[in-house]
């Protein structure tokens, strides 16, 4: 699995990322969306370097110019509900791409024992197309797995690509035995630990609370 950090290279989403992580930022929940969006756009833009593209010429009012347009089929993925505002980004700039949507939360049995579950998927036919999976915050990969085995009952796409603003390195290793090799994970930054709830450390906190309000 080909692994791309931002983190690792300066640009605008080092800057969204901190201001997503500030406690003083956050209190800001429009600007915590749109941030979530913006880095869902300049990904967008780096994963559309990967895709193939059709030479077309086009009619202009002085004459005919060479162009490329995206000949891949790609559908975005989310996993509501802290995905849907970093999907939003994608979709702005893929606006012809088909939409897949999953809701998968976790069921705790303990205190600090949880098992994830689907309980609805909607998504087109995924057979040779491209799939973009986007949920800003990945932990432990479970959902992600998860979701990913929930879509395949939709067909086989040709490339994958999982989208993450925060991923832990659990996660990451999780994700490499998970999914196929071909499988491209990018994320806006790398953390090295989970606690014992399964969140990110120092990541941000919970994103969909942060986003949407704390839910009951």
């Amino acid at each position: 699995m080909k692994v791309i950090n931002f983190e690792e290279t300066p640009s605008l989403i080092n800057q969204y990322v901190s201001e997503l992580r500030s406690v003083e930022r956050q209190t800001d929940r429009m600007r915590f969306r749109r941030n979530l969006e913006r880095i869902g756009e300049i990904m967008a833009y780096e994963i559309s370097k990967t895709l193939a593209y059709d030479k077309v010429d086009i009619t202009t009012p002085l004459g005919i110019a060479p162009c490329r347009n995206i000949s891949d089929k790609v559908v975005l993925a989310t996993i509501f509900r802290a995905g849907v505002p970093f999907h939003y980004g994608f979709l702005s700039y893929f606006d012809e791409a088909e939409n897949a949507f999953v809701s998968a939360y976790r069921k705790y049995r303990e205190k600090e024992n949880f098992d994830v579950f689907i309980e609805y998927i909607a998504s087109p036919k995924l057979d040779g197309k491209t799939l973009v999976i986007v949920d800003p915050m990945l932990a432990t990969g479970s959902s992600m797995e998860l979701s990913y085995r929930a879509l395949l009952t939709k067909g086989n796409p040709s490339k994958i690509h999982i989208a993450s603003v925060i991923a832990s390195r659990q996660a990451i290793e999780y994700v490499e035995r998970a999914f196929p090799a071909e499988t491209t994970l990018w994320a806006g930054t790398v953390d090295d630990e989970i606690n014992s709830h399964s969140y990110i450390v120092p990541g941000l906190g919970d994103a969909g609370d942060l986003a949407y309000g704390v839910k009951e």
